[in-house]
């Protein structure tokens, strides 16, 4: 009794637990816990603290990485805005949803009361926010307590660049004709005012998505003349199944910068627009560490997906490899995690809800899949024996341990890498010897067993309304290569 009154009250003294009023332990931590959850559209693991590329320039979220935890083998739900961010917010896998791709509505299926942000409205928290949240925007406007509102903007001049659907150019002016720089002065501001009450903060960064229209010094950062291009292998993907070789698309985005002859132009590109965001994410960071919130409140970045730059004959999303699944996840939580520390366990982005609950004393819903994550926050070494899972597309999916990616199509086409000879994915394991199909049949154990159809197009459902009278809002703009069927 005595060690845990000396734990108490060495926590009071930092500021992670407040006197006692009334109530448990836990709902003392409850009410003063606060929460900055800090979501990034496109950005994969081209940060510097996660070594993928050595030519970008991230020390804003180095330096978050290094006030808590990282985590170098973090994956997706789903490899699309939509899918990823309704199973992240949800609780639910993309299977049991139906919302495998943008053009199926999250709304009608997953209910509104069940979400992230509303556990933490119903706790008590202010639940504050601008930028994107849910896909096309923050969503369900009655999660949120306030809110930023829409970021408006004139449209400055851009010297278009684009090549084809890769879409980029230099914008005139500086950092405040770029809509984040509204959301993280929308974020400063909460950061530097009174609140009655603990709050959860969403900024919601749409940069590194396209198009990359940054102003010309983050390009200066990058100079075309020093960029090189991803590690890529002519002829990677003869080794793939017929529905790996669809999901890839090799002869649209690929092919347009193949002829175009600008690869490097594109990379600069996304480096640029990387740069930017990063440069945003250092003006929150230098708020919050100025702020009476900053012994007090947990971070949570993560980044939606991850994104192609040519790696696989590919661009963008859309595929269950490497580059379009591993994106960032820093965590820093007061009294928990040590500074500087990696954890190397492999972990996906269904783990943000319920270890979100479990650090603010807040129940975990019965209907959310995801794994708690703590003991890695207060142990980055400790044993881990669940993997990563992320679906695109109905029945599709794939299995991430640490050293194994392992992907089964809807039509059972296979493939197998082995991460610790192969990085980039260039050899095709599945089938080759017994000893890949005894790793294969292992991690097919992890396979979702739940793959319902997906949920009805906006789209479809859009012109059914317009046959009745009625109109119909589409969220979400993007659309994806074909599916692998």
């Amino acid at each position: 009794m005595k060690s845990q009154s000396f734990l108490l009250l060495a926590l009071a003294l930092l500021g992670v637990l407040a006197p006692t009023v009334s109530g448990t332990e836990t709902e003392t931590r409850a009410k003063q816990l606060n929460v900055l959850f800090i979501a990034v559209d496109d950005l994969n693991h081209w940060v510097g603290h996660l070594g993928r590329n050595p030519q970008t320039k991230t020390p804003n979220i180095d330096r978050l990485a290094k006030m808590g935890v990282t985590f170098t083998r973090a994956y997706c739900a789903a490899p699309v805005c939509n899918p990823s961010r309704a199973a992240l917010l949800s609780g639910r896998r993309p299977g049991v949803t139906g919302v495998y791709d943008n053009q199926n509505p999250y709304s009608g299926v997953i209910p509104s009361g069940e979400s992230l942000v509303t556990q933490f409205k119903s706790a008590g928290y202010e639940t504050l926010g601008m930028g994107k949240l849910w896909h096309g925007g923050l969503g369900y406007p009655e999660q949120w307590t306030g809110t930023g509102g829409k970021e408006t903007q004139e449209k400055p001049r851009v010297d278009d660049r684009s090549i084809g659907g890769i879409a980029f150019g230099v914008i005139e002016g500086g950092d405040e004709n770029v809509l984040d720089t509204q959301i993280a002065s929308y974020g400063i501001a909460q950061l530097g005012r009174a609140h009655d009450g603990p709050f959860f903060l969403t900024l919601g960064f749409h940069k590194p998505h396209m198009p990359w229209n940054v102003p010309q010094k983050y390009f200066d950062m990058h100079p075309l003349d020093q960029i090189e291009l991803p590690p890529h292998r002519e002829g990677d993907l003869d080794d793939l199944p017929p529905a790996g070789v669809r999901m890839a698309g090799s002869m649209g985005d690929h092919a347009r910068v193949l002829e175009s002859g600008r690869w490097k132009e594109a990379v600069q590109a996304y480096l640029a627009a990387v740069s930017y965001l990063d440069g945003q994410v250092g003006r929150v960071l230098d708020a919050f560490e100025k702020s009476v919130y900053a012994d007090n409140t947990v971070i949570c970045f993560w980044g939606d997906h991850g994104w192609h730059l040519g790696e696989k004959e590919h661009w963008r999303k859309f595929t269950l490899w490497e580059e379009a699944t591993r994106a960032p996840l820093i965590w820093v939580v007061p009294g928990l995690t040590v500074p500087g520390g990696v954890c190397e366990r492999t972990v996906d982005f269904m783990s943000i809800y319920p270890t979100l609950c479990d650090l603010t004393g807040i129940p975990v819903p019965r209907h959310v899949e995801g794994a708690d994550i703590r003991p890695l926050l207060a142990d980055p070494k400790a044993a881990w024996e669940i993997p990563a899972v992320t679906t695109f597309h109905q029945d599709n999916h794939a299995v991430r341990t640490e050293r194994w990616r392992y992907i089964r199509y809807h039509d059972g086409g296979e493939e197998l890498y082995d991460h610790e000879a192969d990085p980039y994915e260039w050899n095709n394991l599945a089938g080759k010897s017994a000893e890949f199909d005894a790793v294969r049949v292992e991690l097919a154990k992890w396979l979702p067993k739940v793959n319902v159809p997906a949920t009805e197009p906006t789209e479809k459902k859009a012109a059914k309304a317009k046959r009745m009278g009625r109109k119909q809002g589409n969220p979400g703009k993007e659309k994806s290569v074909p599916s692998p069927e």
